[in-house]
């Protein structure tokens, strides 16, 4: 007489669970990975709205919006992890943008540390330019594809300055 086995043994489970937890570690991975890439692509696309709504404001007055109110890197910022410092651009802009878009992670870090995310802004007024003929567009990307470091020349129309992941208009 055959006598048959009933179940699995417990190294046949273990066998299967350590698999299946090396699979899904893999899967996990590569979905953080595309995870970033999209909030990248997100914070891209806002970062091109808010300069477009630039654009328009400056056609209809002649200069860029004032600045200003952050703490982060100083007072002649907005900074949209600072509510009431992105606050002071926002009616500037709402015309042509009704929201200020803000960083998908959105986290304020203190100048100097190099794991925040937050959009920055600053109209070139705020740094003698009078009026406002130029600003600067500050974020930071998760990969280090598809950065934009566009050049911008100073108040004295000599210099030209490179920001690596800003975006700016000269």
């Amino acid at each position: 007489m055959i006598k048959y086995k009933n179940g699995f043994t417990l190294v046949e489970l273990l066998v299967v669970i350590s698999i299946i937890s090396l699979l899904s570690s893999v899967v996990f991975a590569s979905l953080n990975s595309a995870r970033s890439k999209a909030r990248d692509a997100k914070r891209l696309a806002e970062i091109r709205q808010i300069e477009l709504a630039l654009e328009f404001y400056f056609d209809a007055n002649g200069a860029y919006p004032s600045s200003g109110g952050a703490t982060d890197p100083n007072a002649s910022w907005s900074n949209s992890a600072e509510p009431a410092s992105w606050a002071i651009l926002q009616p500037a802009l709402a015309p042509y943008l009704p929201r200020l878009p803000v960083d998908p992670m959105n986290t304020f870090i203190p100048a100097g540390a190099p794991d925040g995310y937050a959009y920055y802004y600053t109209a070139l007024g705020s740094w003698g330019c009078n009026p406002a003929t130029s600003y600067l567009l500050v974020y930071r990307l998760e990969n280090g594809s598809n950065v934009r470091s566009p050049g911008f020349l100073a108040c004295d129309n000599t210099t030209v300055v490179q920001y690596s992941g800003g975006g700016l208009n000269t």
